[in-house]
């Protein structure tokens, strides 16, 4: 029995709706393995912008400095996003709460799974088996270097710094995910034209010398985004800075099926964060619709790294994996289909509590 406290932010757009199917799914598994998870809501992003004029407010900051884990749905709004003179953006509280909770690690595992193959917009034999995952620097480079225009607004600049500190610490994390998986890292960069990265892979040929077990190779990031599509097979951990993951994790998530599909956690030295990728989609917000899947997949990614209950996370697994099979899914996935964000939660929830044994050994 484990008692834990969880931070949940809904945010904007779909966030509520597939966070609330995230937590059916933790209520199932407390009930099953008798654990006591209580939660605290708080304001992010437009929502925050829209009550208290901060995206990231303080009060929220206290809730996630005082929980075990914070469990995240989405932050963006278009009102924000079609007005380029905005003096507050939501992003700006997802940034914001990533620097001051010290999340300097983004990872964002990629499977793929057969009853999706004919979901993907690649060949059938090329994603069947697709395992990777990312190891994206979260806090560092361009979007947190100086930014700035010119006088005449002619002119504009962003800085991209990194540190040998900033570059090791999320290196070791990468390593040792490495070591218990096939025991292949890639680093991506882009060494041949910026400075920032040849200082990555500087630190990453030094700091490799630790782990002789593990196989590393260096791709420059125009490369890996034509191998991700090309031989997605080929990669295990991949690792690599902010930008360039922001952009190839995207990327990847397509090839799986849905973007509805996959989850991510953000961890540093502290509490950690766990989220769906695919935004707020606003434009299915309150339909009932948005596939919750990843938010799903988020929670149990909580529970295996900030909670350490590895066969909870595995049941939530099976069961959306169950969903997958039975052709219980939401319209992303089957254009046809009506079945809903909230039944699919309910699906999960009810497979979690009625069919543990089963979903374990299948």
């Amino acid at each position: 029995m484990m008692q834990k406290h969880i931070a949940v932010l809904k945010g904007d757009g779909i966030g509520p709706e597939v966070t609330d199917q995230a937590l059916k799914a933790l209520r199932a598994v407390s009930e099953v393995y008798n654990h006591t998870f209580t939660y605290t809501e708080a304001l992010v992003g437009a929502a925050a912008i829209d009550a208290v004029g901060n995206p990231y407010p303080d009060e929220t900051h206290k809730i996630c400095q005082s929980s075990d884990a914070i469990l995240f749905g989405a932050i963006g709004d278009p009102k924000y996003d079609n007005n380029p003179n905005a003096p507050v953006r939501p992003e700006q509280g997802l940034l914001a709460m990533r620097k001051n909770l010290g999340l300097f690690a983004n990872i964002r595992p990629i499977n793929t799974y057969k009853a999706l193959n004919n979901a993907s917009p690649l060949r059938a034999d090329l994603i069947e088996g697709v395992d990777f995952v990312v190891f994206r620097e979260l806090t560092g480079g361009i979007y947190f270097g100086t930014k700035g225009r010119s006088e005449d607004r002619n002119t504009a600049f962003d800085n991209c710094i990194y540190t040998k500190e900033e570059i090791l610490r999320i290196s070791k994390l990468a390593f040792e995910a490495a070591l218990k998986r096939r025991k292949k890292l890639t680093l991506v960069d882009k060494a041949n034209v910026l400075a920032t990265s040849r200082l990555w892979r500087e630190v990453v040929q030094e700091y490799a010398k630790n782990y002789p077990d593990v196989e590393v190779d260096y791709m420059f990031v125009d490369n890996a985004a034509m191998r991700i599509i090309q031989n997605p097979k080929y990669f295990d951990v991949i690792l690599t800075e902010n930008m360039f993951g922001d952009i190839i994790t995207d990327e990847a998530s397509v090839i799986t099926g849905s973007l509805g599909m996959l989850p991510s956690a953000s961890v540093g030295s502290k509490v950690a964060l766990f989220e769906p990728i695919h935004g707020s989609y606003p434009q299915a917000a309150g339909k009932n619709i948005a596939n919750p899947c990843a938010a799903i997949l988020s929670a149990a990614m909580l529970l295996e790294i900030s909670f350490g209950l590895n066969e909870e996370a595995k049941i939530i697994r099976k069961a959306v994996e169950a969903c997958l099979n039975e052709g219980f899914v939401t319209e992303d996935i089957r254009r046809d289909s009506k079945i809903t964000t909230s039944q699919v939660g309910d699906k999960v929830a009810e497979l979690i509590i009625k069919k543990k044994e089963s979903l374990l050994t299948a």
